[in-house]
């Protein structure tokens, strides 16, 4: 069927259609290191400009907030990366890039502070990416992990100062969504039920049909609670069952307070969890591998391919960073909007292989 009929349906379609049109660009276009560079300035500049204004609303009366971070924390990530690799790659090859490398500073910084702001969930990931890339970078460049017991023990005090300083403006501007504290209790409060929900009633295929918050409307697996956005499916007019959810009763019970793997177990059924896993390794692997790949051919003096390898790097960073968060700590992560960012990821790893095979 052409025409997807449920939830699950849509994201594998609209994954192979991603994972196929992005593997053609790739073979279609040259990608040179000087136009991955723009292209990651400009994304991580847009980005941060995105989310500081974002952050700013939410001190100003009357003007809402749209969680920016949510849908594009990962393409933050990946910009960062691939701007931070870009720049090693250009000393590599004897160009100067200290100007590049303090720009990549400074918006890591700026995208810290503002996505902070917005979701303390966005710091982790924030975070997170920043050991996976450095992790990747020094691997990729052959150079001393700058990732030491004391630069670790500085980065968990700046986080937890970070969260304390949240807190302290969440009471000083009696702004409760700042509040690191009420997040926290709101997972203690409500997560084990919604664990205990969610192993009851999940089956090969789905959930016990009934078993949702809207009872007798309960499809018994692919309910939308791992799905795409949902202006997509209306702009598709997809006769899918949707919600808006109300905080803690219906959809986000299970999207802010259980990690993914859960959601999609509980949506899809045990098999889907285990068929994104696999598939989650095997794209991890073929980055790691193309990337070893790629310097090799560097380290033998070709310059060919030095902006695929930027971008493998930002990707892969970005890619693990999102497994990791979205499957073991909130389905948010990669749930809705953020679906879309973890395909396109996962494209951009995964288009490497074809590409690689043909030209090597």
């Amino acid at each position: 069927m052409l025409i997807a009929e449920n939830h699950l349906q849509l994201i594998l379609e609209f994954a192979i259609i991603i994972h196929l049109g992005i593997m053609l660009l790739f073979n279609i276009v040259s990608i040179p290191l000087s136009m991955v560079l723009f292209i990651a300035l400009i994304l991580t500049a847009g980005l941060a400009v995105v989310f500081g204004v974002d952050a700013t609303f939410l001190f100003l009366p009357y003007i809402s907030h749209h969680e920016f971070t949510h849908p594009f924390g990962a393409i933050a990530v990946f910009g960062w990366a691939t701007l931070t690799a870009s720049a090693n790659l250009l000393s590599e090859v004897d160009i100067r890039a200290t100007s590049i490398k303090a720009m990549s500073i400074i918006l890591f910084v700026v995208i810290a502070i503002a996505g902070a702001l917005m979701h303390k969930s966005f710091l982790i990931l924030w975070i997170l990416g920043w050991i996976v890339g450095t992790f990747i970078m020094s691997k990729s460049f052959k150079r001393s992990s700058r990732l030491t017991p004391k630069r670790v023990m500085g980065v968990i005090i700046a986080g937890l100062a970070g969260f304390g300083i949240l807190e302290v403006l969440s009471r000083l501007f009696s702004a409760p969504i700042l509040s690191p504290l009420l997040r926290i209790s709101r997972i203690e409060d409500y997560s084990l039920s919604s664990l205990t929900m969610v192993l009851k009633n999940t089956t090969l295929w789905g959930h016990v049909q009934g078993s949702c918050y809207w009872g007798s409307a309960c499809l018994g697996g692919s309910d939308g609670y791992v799905s795409l956005p949902m202006n997509l499916i209306h702009t598709l007019t997809l006769p899918f069952p949707l919600f808006f959810g109300v905080l803690v009763t219906k959809k986000d019970y299970i999207d802010y307070m259980l990690p993914g793997i859960y959601g999609v177990a509980f949506d899809f059924g045990y098999l889907a969890f285990i068929a994104l896993l696999g598939w989650a390794t095997l794209v991890i692997c073929t980055g790691f591998f193309i990337l070893k790949k790629y310097r090799s051919k560097r380290k033998n003096g070709s310059r060919m391919y030095l902006g695929r390898e930027a971008m493998m790097i930002g990707a892969l960073t970005a890619f693990i960073t999102q497994t990791i968060i979205g499957f073991f700590m909130f389905n948010r992560s990669f749930n809705g909007a953020a679906m879309v960012a973890y395909i396109f990821l996962s494209a951009l790893v995964m288009a490497h292989a074809v590409t690689l095979r043909r030209r090597v």
